[in-house]
């Protein structure tokens, strides 16, 4: 999705004090690393989620002992609790619907607006305005692919990148897992063992392959190839096949993301002594070949994180195809959706009309309510669900980070985390903000039709601070 940047300008003032209230919340949330409290992220794992370290090999038979498994799960943030607050909150809904009311039929939002308010502590709608209504999300649908893949996968799982040998050492494959954000620092690391394994043997010309057989069907997202917001989606993949040196935002992608992998691999291993007499060329890895080396992405909770900060596309679809893995489906587009589609149901979310085409929201097929998506922020804040915390801690902060660093309305700097969703006619934004009370409330608010962001995006900014005490 292109960044959704630059509405709402931070005062300095907005800027201290939202810096002030961020600071206290951590402070008051505990030790913490990579965005997850660490009692949080062990509470989850003793619930006994059984995700692990990589559902690919438990998928295809591979013996675990063939690479070392990865370190646990870095931690869950805190959200700000609500365990203090009084039963009821002091925010009432006819006093909401004054002020939300006119908000939302600001012309800038098109004819097809519609909202949702919800107090996450007791679960009662405050406000709602057609909260039930599908209509296409654009980037908010990558709440709910956050939720799918971190209640499929469990906080320990990372996803792999493997070197896998023929019998005779003269052949070796790279196989992709399925992870976007490997990088050339760890690409090099995988060449640095996979050149030792292969010297060690006395092995220094070998034919290279690469696997990309994880995933089926289309490779190009249904909006098309050569778009600078998503690459080819594929198992494998270096730097999200960017071609520049950025790694969030659009930028111009590599048509075969895989082969370039590929090739960086070749370069590597040449010059570390391994030359190679035929390849890369694409193929499958032997059966039972054993792994010379093995690289893993950063823990699901960390990428759920990175993808809603930066409203990241391709994190978006692998994180739905690694939800359809973990629950034994096709790696595809479609068994990305019904895999997305059956672990929101075993949520008890309202679902009538949702539809999950693709994980980022670049497809228009897409569909959500603003009741769904409230929901599920709800359940994120649920101390019974303490696996969905990324939901929310990932959520950008209101001119702080991620897609909503440039959008601070006066006061809300530091108070509103939202997550923000922009297609040509579409506009939304769902996340969460403090009541006067204490209280946490999710909020979704989407419209359609829209006859510019320009003029959608502050009125969608305006909504969520009116929430604000």
């Amino acid at each position: 999705m292109v960044p959704d940047r630059g509405t709402w300008q931070l005062t300095a003032g907005a800027a201290v004090a939202g810096l002030a209230v961020a600071v206290a919340a951590v402070t008051a949330a505990g030790p913490w690393d990579n965005g997850q409290r660490k009692a949080e992220r062990e509470h989850a794992a003793a619930l006994g989620r059984t995700g692990g370290a990589d559902h690919q090999a438990a998928g295809r038979g591979r013996d675990a002992a063939e690479a070392p498994g990865p370190a646990p799960a870095p931690s869950a943030p805190g959200v700000l609790s609500a365990a203090s607050a009084p039963k009821m909150p002091s925010t009432a809904p006819t006093a909401l619907a004054g002020v939300l009311g006119p908000l939302l039929d600001a012309p800038g939002l098109g004819p097809l607006r519609t909202a949702s308010v919800v107090d996450a502590t007791t679960g009662r709608q405050l406000y709602g305005r057609g909260a039930g209504t599908a209509m296409t999300p654009a980037s908010t649908i990558k709440i709910a692919t956050a939720a799918a893949v971190l209640s499929a996968t469990g906080p320990a799982h990372r996803i792999p990148t493997r070197v896998v040998a023929a019998p005779d050492f003269r052949a070796v494959t790279l196989v992709g897992g399925g992870d976007p954000t490997l990088d050339t620092a760890r690409l090099r690391a995988l060449a640095d063992r996979t050149a030792k394994a292969l010297r060690d043997r006395g092995v220094t010309t070998v034919r290279l392959s690469y696997d990309t057989s994880l995933y089926e069907g289309p490779v190009i997202h249904p909006i098309g190839a050569g778009n600078d917001n998503i690459a080819p989606v594929t198992a494998l993949m270096l730097n999200e096949g960017r071609l520049d040196d950025s790694t969030e935002g659009s930028a111009r992608r590599s048509a075969d993301p895989a082969g370039d992998a590929a090739r960086a691999f070749v370069g590597l291993l040449s010059e570390r002594g391994v030359n190679t007499s035929a390849g890369p060329a694409p193929g499958r890895a032997p059966a039972k070949g054993p792994a010379l080396a093995t690289t893993y992405s950063a823990p699901v909770p960390a990428l759920v994180e990175r993808m809603l900060t930066n409203s990241d596309n391709d994190i978006a679809e692998a994180l739905a195809r690694q939800t359809a893995l973990a629950t034994r489906r096709p790696a595809s587009f479609a068994g990305a959706e019904a895999a997305v589609t059956d672990r929101l149901k075993r949520l008890k979310l309202p679902m009538a009309g949702a539809r999950f085409a693709d994980g980022s929201g670049l497809n228009r097929a897409d569909k959500v309510s603003a009741a769904l998506l409230t929901t599920l922020l709800v359940r994120a804040a649920d101390p019974a669900h303490p696996e969905l915390r990324p939901v929310l801690t990932g959520l950008p902060i209101a001119g702080f980070t991620g897609t909503l660093s440039g959008r601070a309305a006066a006061g809300a700097g530091g108070l509103v985390r939202a997550k923000t969703g922009t297609l040509r006619g579409v506009d939304t934004l769902a996340g969460t903000v403090l009541s006067a009370d204490g209280r946490l409330l999710a909020f979704a608010f989407l419209a359609g039709d829209t006859p510019s962001a320009s003029a959608a995006r502050p009125a969608l900014d305006r909504l969520a601070a009116a929430l604000l005490p």
